[in-house]
């Protein structure tokens, strides 16, 4: 695979992990405890404490609007939620104001035997193939892989920054969103284009939402009554942002999204697979520069581009109202999705289950449907009455005659964050 800097992935910079009868990188959690999960956006700071022993959250918060001229600060803990809104001027201020929400509201961080504090990075490149202990050296790498993922990296350096400052005697470890994906043989991660210039600018296919697929796989693997080393799945998850990934024994083996988030299903604002050339057209025949174009397909476009609605409920809602735009929406929306699990059903040879995830694939019945709708000839029916039903938690949705089973398991990426960040910190 390219390589950035004559490094491969790892659990320290440098470190190769890509032996081929090594496990999934970051698969194991190690020892039980307690971890503060934090997940650090442009504008927003999401935390949980998590204890991995029990697989519960022993408190949550979302600070948003960080930057703009009120802030807003929401703490839960017991099932007592508390929200405040007030200036949130930067990243450090919210690490402050969540540190200040537990002391007021609990639970007590030193009485919780704090092990680590997980940090979400999204773009790992070739550097990073599974959760690192946070060091200087390791903040540098992360920050030169910022071009790979503008929009994310630098929200999650400032998150790391500041917590890092702000509980310098914790041990923090970072856990990427690509790493899950490094295990892609080379012939479904390199882009067909000059190899001289994709080595220069580090092209090549890195995928996202690793954390979400990988924790996904494995439950659909022991819900199944099997080792993660024996499924073959095609993970779907679905939420305002979109992908789906082919998983062969417990390795990611190829995956919808790219060098950036941008590729593959249709999702929220993100137009997913596009003619490389429409960015040309659109050039030389509307004027539109790099930015502009770069807006349109990924805040433009999609389901609001499509409909006008970003959110898949708001669809569903017009679609009710004889929206033909939202229709069209979703049936452009599925049919992708449809494509995607006919090109990873013929690549994975065999299939043992189809999972949805996240938001859309754990609660939009009719998306989950229309995806798999026609699949019967493949093996892949869905039962109607089981896909419908008001139940919650992991669950099988298929009929009993189909061949390929068809999950629906919610996906847990803190969970998943904070046992990778244990196994980081006990070894």
């Amino acid at each position: 695979m390219v390589n950035e800097d004559g490094c491969a992935g790892g659990a320290t910079p440098g470190a190769d992990t890509r032996d081929d009868d090594a496990p999934a990188a970051g698969s194991a959690y190690g020892p039980s405890g307690v971890v503060l999960v934090i997940n650090s956006g442009s504008s927003s700071l999401k935390y949980q404490v998590v204890d991995t022993g029990t697989e519960q959250a022993l408190a949550t918060g979302l600070i948003e609007r960080i930057g703009q001229p009120m802030g807003i600060c929401t703490h839960s803990n017991g099932g007592r939620a508390q929200r405040t809104e007030q200036p949130v001027p930067d990243h450090e201020t919210a690490m402050a104001l969540m540190r200040s929400a537990f002391d007021e509201h609990g639970p007590d961080l030193g009485e919780a035997d704090l092990a680590a504090v997980g940090h979400r990075v999204v773009q790992g490149g070739a550097r990073f193939g599974g959760p690192v202990l946070i060091d200087d050296e390791a903040v540098d790498i992360i920050e030169s892989l910022v071009d790979l993922a503008p929009l994310h990296n630098p929200a999650n350096l400032q998150g790391i920054r500041a917590a890092r400052e702000y509980f310098p005697q914790m041990s923090h470890v970072a856990v990427f969103d690509t790493a899950f994906h490094l295990t892609m043989p080379d012939y479904a991660a390199t882009y067909a284009i000059d190899r001289k210039v994709a080595a220069e600018h580090r092209i090549h296919r890195y995928g996202a939402h690793g954390t979400s697929h990988q924790y996904v796989s494995r439950e659909a693997a022991r819900f199944l009554g099997m080792g993660p080393e024996e499924a073959n799945l095609i993970v779907l998850h679905l939420g305002n942002g979109a992908s789906a990934t082919a998983v062969r024994q417990g390795r990611s083996v190829d995956t919808s999204m790219g060098l950036t988030p941008l590729e593959g299903l249709v999702m929220g604002t993100r137009s997913g697979d596009i003619d490389p050339a429409v960015v040309f057209h659109l050039a030389r025949t509307a004027g539109m520069g790099i930015n502009e174009i770069d807006e349109l397909l990924n805040r433009r476009s999609g389901m609001l581009g499509l409909s006008g609605h970003a959110d898949m409920r708001d669809v569903d809602a017009a679609i009710t109202a004889g929206d033909a735009d939202a229709r069209l929406a979703r049936q452009i929306y599925t049919y992708r999705i449809r494509k995607y699990v006919g090109a990873y059903t013929a690549a994975l040879g065999h299939v043992h289950a189809i999972v949805f995830t996240a938001g859309i694939g754990e609660n939009d019945t009719a998306v989950r449907a229309e995806s798999l709708a026609g699949l019967e000839r493949m093996g892949i029916e869905v039962d109607p009455q089981r896909n419908t039903a008001p139940v919650r938690g992991t669950r099988v949705i298929s009929a009993d005659d189909s061949a390929v089973a068809v999950l629906v398991v919610p996906t847990n990426e803190e969970l998943e964050i904070a046992g990778q960040a244990l196994s980081v910190v006990h070894g």
